[in-house]
């Protein structure tokens, strides 16, 4: 089973080792993704966590008709729709594949009964939630605060090759810009 990127990403957050991340993805399903794939659909229950090997997924919602993209996900990250995953209810976010993508799924009943039983994922779960509750908190302030330009080069810092992995509409929703805005700031205009 290829699981370095993701077993990397692991230990970036937390030092589990490697015979717990073994007990973890023991539990995985592999699944190979094409592009434009939706692996979590808004007002439907999923009850898995995909942890992504290879490629990217793009969360969104969708707000009178029009998609929102609130989030990109790339090797090494998790993915999952947080209602299901907190109150094992339908989500209103949907997860769709950008490009080809393996992803590893484990159920989330499996993944709390991990928490149970190993402290090293525990530590690990809590402090990959911590550090995507802080990111999300971090994109609020900076949507609150930064001109769309700086925003912009804040997710190209974060994210250096998002241009050419990326539908550039899928950027501009993302910054909460029209396209035609995203343009300028690339022209450096």
């Amino acid at each position: 089973m290829e699981i370095d990127n993701i077993r990397n990403s692991i230990k970036k957050y937390y030092p589990v080792t490697d015979k717990s991340i073994d007990l973890l993805s023991k539990h995985f399903k592999a699944h190979n993704f094409p592009a434009k794939h939706l692996i979590i659909r808004g007002g439907v229950i999923d009850r898995n966590v995909y942890f992504i090997e290879k490629g990217l997924t793009r969360s969104y919602c969708i707000v009178d008709g029009n998609e929102h993209t609130t989030w990109f996900s790339k090797e090494g990250d998790i993915t999952f729709g947080l209602l299901c995953l907190y109150h094992n209810k339908a989500g209103f976010e949907f997860v769709e594949t950008v490009e080809p993508t393996l992803a590893y799924s484990i159920p989330i009943n499996i993944l709390n009964e991990l928490y149970d039983t190993n402290i090293e994922i525990a530590n690990w779960g809590r402090v990959i939630h911590q550090e995507c509750l802080l990111s999300l908190q971090c994109v609020r302030i900076d949507n609150l605060t930064m001109t769309a330009k700086e925003r912009y080069q804040m997710l190209l810092k974060t994210f250096p090759d998002i241009c050419q992995r990326v539908n550039l509409g899928y950027i501009a929703s993302f910054l909460g810009i029209s396209i035609s805005t995203l343009s300028r700031i690339r022209a450096g205009k």
